[in-house]
């Protein structure tokens, strides 16, 4: 579980693919406190520590993980947003987080906004998805690559997350630009009300 609270934007290192998965090691500051068998969100991607050094660490992504994020884009020098999970006795100064990616989405504007900046994404819209929960809702919460955001001016297929100079700087945000893709995990709460709306 998770809060959307990125730690790190830290760097990939290296890429290996066995078979269809990918073994992907990155750099970054708290390397040397994870352990073995940790999970650590990956742009929003709940992932498993199976191997580690002094200043590195290595996480496998499976095929059906590469298909639905954008984990399989990767290529080494990238910054991936970092959270480890949640302790269970501090603040949730984000959301409830799965890191359990939804689907992707891309973005279609970046709007600077005198300090701040407007990003939009679209995404494929389905509409027995969003009676599912799939969708977002105007002031709701969206997890953009790990970043638990607020949802501006939401439609069926597009919304805009506003983002302050702190997480420009501190996540991959300074990296997204029209054309990049993203990940996205939908608020787990709309989906377990959808669900019992269904009924």
């Amino acid at each position: 579980m998770f809060s959307g609270i990125i730690e790190e934007a830290a760097q990939v290192v290296a890429l290996r693919k066995e078979k269809e998965n990918l073994h992907i090691t990155m750099s970054c500051s708290f390397a040397d406190e994870l352990t073995i068998d940790q999970s650590v969100a990956h742009n929003g991607v709940c992932l498993t520590v199976v191997s580690k050094t002094k200043d590195t660490y290595t996480v496998t992504a499976i095929q059906e993980t590469l298909q639905c994020t954008n984990l399989g884009e990767l290529h080494p020098g990238n910054k991936v947003n970092l959270e480890r999970s949640m302790v269970m006795n501090g603040r949730l100064d984000g959301h409830i987080v799965q890191g359990h990616v939804d689907q992707t989405a891309v973005c279609t504007e970046v709007k600077e906004a005198e300090g701040s900046w407007y990003y939009t994404f679209e995404y494929p819209f389905n509409k027995e998805m969003a009676k599912r929960g799939y969708m977002t809702v105007d002031k709701g919460s969206v997890t953009v690559n790990g970043v638990s955001l607020t949802v501006c001016y939401p439609t069926d297929n597009t919304f805009q997350v506003a983002i302050i100079p702190y997480t420009h700087e501190h996540t991959n945000f300074h990296q997204i630009e029209v054309g990049t893709v993203v990940n996205l995990e939908f608020d787990i709460i709309g989906k377990y009300v959808s669900r019992m709306m269904s009924f």
